[in-house]
């Protein structure tokens, strides 16, 4: 549940992390028309709270990670872990690919991430982001 927001609603970074989006991904939305801002005093953009209970409600926008398309996703097994310092170098093999995500060592500990442990890699632009899997 959204906690009591100003009456102009959320700023669009607070929406955008109620969301799991972008603040860009929001301006997006609003240009194609399927988010509805208002301005405040100052001309800043403030998502109302109905649109984001709106949107935050929608079928398709169950987890964070779902949203993320099937091309974009390598299911596989963790085969090796490298850390060094406060950073780490994990290979997943996915199927006939190799992956190798630079992530840091809070996120290998926070996943539990091992050699023969399922995870996905999900690809988003340059970066490599890594999830366990089941």
């Amino acid at each position: 549940m959204l906690r009591q927001m100003p009456e102009e609603g959320l700023t669009l970074g607070q929406a955008a992390k109620a969301l799991g989006v972008s603040a860009d991904t929001l301006r997006r939305w609003e240009r194609a028309g399927r988010l509805k801002t208002v301005r405040d005093s100052a001309n800043r953009r403030r998502v109302p709270s109905d649109e984001v209970e709106r949107l935050s409600e929608h079928p398709a926008r169950s987890r964070p990670g779902d949203q993320l398309s099937a091309r974009n996703r390598f299911p596989g097994v963790v085969r090796s872990v490298e850390v060094d310092g406060v950073m780490a170098l994990v290979e997943i093999e996915a199927g006939p690919h190799r992956v190798i995500a630079a992530i840091t060592r809070d996120s290998v500990e926070d996943l539990g991430l091992a050699p023969g442990v399922p995870a996905t890699a999900a690809v988003k632009a340059t970066s490599v982001m890594i999830e366990r899997g089941s």
